[in-house]
């Protein structure tokens, strides 16, 4: 009887090449849940930065209706830069956003690419990827 336990205890354990085989699944499927993780992040930084350029070029816009002019920098959206009376701001209320991936906006006026506007962009993830995170190519946030 003792020889039929072991070929029972035999049969009902799992192989070494069966746990390797299953842990080789779980490595697969983990691999392809953090790559679509990683691609909905950048989707996402991608929208939050074209929302926030969006949104800068308004408070930008509604600035130059009440000074007259652009600002130098992005700063005098929250507080008046001393030599602007008609200044009615602020214009952010949280203050000038960083973007997505926590760097400064760049903001150039006059612009480079908007001759009579202002240039605004993110550089994205700072690996090459922030093609359309301007004012010039991304067509919701055109300068005014």
């Amino acid at each position: 009887m003792s020889s039929m336990r072991r070929i029972r205890a035999r049969r009902s354990a799992f192989t070494l090449i069966e746990l390797l085989l299953v842990l080789v699944i779980l490595a697969v499927l983990a691999s392809i849940v953090v790559v679509n993780f990683s691609s909905v992040t950048k989707k996402n930084n991608e929208t939050k930065a074209k929302a926030d350029i969006s949104n800068l070029s308004s408070a930008l816009a509604v600035y130059q209706a009440d000074a007259g002019d652009y600002p130098n920098s992005l700063d005098a959206l929250v507080t008046n830069p001393g030599n602007i009376p008609k200044w009615n701001g602020p214009y952010i209320q949280r203050g000038v956003p960083m973007d997505p991936w926590n760097h400064p906006y760049n903001y150039v006026y006059p612009g480079v690419h908007n001759a009579n506007g202002f240039d605004l962009s993110s550089n994205g993830d700072g690996h090459g990827n922030a093609e359309g995170l301007d004012n010039w190519t991304n067509p919701s946030a055109a300068a005014h």
